[in-house]
């Protein structure tokens, strides 16, 4: 045996006896520590029976339907805050319910005093065989603008549908979403009733068992707004060191104690998540009011979080008007011509100021209810819709006029 071929062997037999010193050392050490390894264990075997329930009930699962469905409010729940929680079931008795990606919206065509109104709202819990759940707040006139009527859709679910009605619902969609199985670490922030999309994840998270490193956040003025109290308790039981739960009062009363009822005298916002965070390497979902997300995006990019990593509700942004150039606009079935020049926020706003009645519910790309036929011309978008819009259609909530245009309205 020549001294290179000696040497290889004595490298391989040190290496040899470096693992047999390692493994024996970790078998000692599983030894001493062996009701840890085998909570361990255990742990990893609940997440995997859990990883195999959610695939088994998602490949049960019947596929999300076309058009729209009936459901029957089979309960509804008054929560803090003026809100209320509808959990609806299929009419036809016909289960499981497709499952749904946490952060989805459902849509609901509703008449409401001989009118057809058409309104979309999030998703609040996480998947279930038997039941969707949707939590709506009252919407009340602005306070600059207490003349202004309340809102239409949320005033209807309130003051007349109840238990046992029946609403027509379209399939669970909407980009602001989540996949549970993955790994990667993850910020969900929620202000009022914005705090439903990110429930939704938060309880599929727990739900799942995830390992994922999580943390929430959730501001309202004080508890009498705070419509989740009970399930933060549940959650800090769990006691999973991975899950970090924060709760901000703005106002917090007088009954309210810091460190048992909420975690923070201030608003949720990038500061807040500077002070508390370890770094900015997490994907941040949020939704709230439109300034509170704006606001928040403007200092995760400031802060150097990439665009992408950046994610919140669109149905719920702020309107923005942008410059338009000159142009024509024709509402075909209406009748009407109308001159666009100066700045505008969306092709839909300027129907309505024309009195054009186009049939819309996000209002922001997701649902497609405004979807209508682009006759002739171009549109514009500032940024791709969710919404998989048809050849020859657009979405008029969502885009302006890129020259003269003929549409179907």
């Amino acid at each position: 045996m020549n001294p290179l071929e000696i040497t290889a062997w004595a490298i391989l037999a040190a290496g040899a006896l470096g693992l047999a010193f390692i493994a024996f050392r970790q078998l000692a050490t599983f030894r001493r520590d062996g009701d840890i390894f085998r909570g361990e264990i255990a742990l990893l075997g609940e997440q995997l029976a859990s990883i195999r329930a959610t695939r088994s009930l998602s490949e049960k699962s019947s596929a999300p339907w076309n058009g729209v469905r009936k459901f029957q409010v089979t309960r509804k729940v008054p929560e803090k805050g003026d809100i209320y929680s509808y959990y609806l079931s299929p009419h036809d008795g016909k289960l499981p319910l497709p499952s749904f990606l946490p952060g989805q919206f459902l849509t609901f065509q509703l008449q409401i005093n001989g009118k057809s109104v058409t309104r979309c709202y999030s998703l609040s819990d996480s998947p279930h065989p038997d039941y969707y759940r949707v939590s709506i707040k009252r919407c009340l006139a602005p306070r600059d603008q207490p003349d202004l009527p309340p809102g239409l859709a949320s005033s209807h679910f309130h003051d007349v549908i109840a238990e046992g009605d029946i609403l027509d619902v379209r399939a669970p969609n909407g980009g602001f979403s989540i996949d549970p199985s993955e790994g990667s670490p993850i910020v969900l922030s929620g202000s009022g009733v914005g705090l439903t999309p990110v429930l939704s994840m938060m309880n599929a998270l727990v739900a799942a068992k995830s390992r994922r490193k999580t943390w929430f956040f959730y501001g309202v003025r004080n508890g009498s707004e705070n419509m989740i109290a009970d399930t933060v308790k549940q959650w800090r039981e769990l006691n999973q060191p991975n899950f970090h739960i924060h709760i901000c009062y703005s106002n917090p009363g007088p009954d309210d104690i810091l460190g048992k009822d909420y975690d923070h005298r201030s608003r949720v916002g990038v500061d807040l998540f500077k002070q508390l965070l370890p770094s900015n390497n997490y994907d941040f979902y949020t939704c709230g009011p439109g300034p509170m997300m704006q606001a928040i995006r403007d200092g995760l990019i400031d802060w150097g979080v990439p665009e992408k990593h950046v994610h919140d509700e669109a149905f719920i942004a702020v309107k923005k008007s942008v410059d338009v150039a000159a142009a024509s606009v024709e509402f075909k079935k209406s009748g009407k011509l109308l001159q666009v020049s100066g700045t505008a926020t969306n092709l839909l706003d300027l129907a309505s100021e024309e009195g054009v009645d186009i049939p819309s519910g996000c209002c922001a790309g997701s649902c497609g209810t405004c979807q209508i036929a682009l006759l002739s011309g171009k549109v514009k978008y500032d940024s791709k819709p969710e919404f998989a819009i048809e050849a020859g259609c657009c979405l008029p909530c969502v885009c302006l006029p890129d020259g003269d245009l003929v549409l179907d309205a």
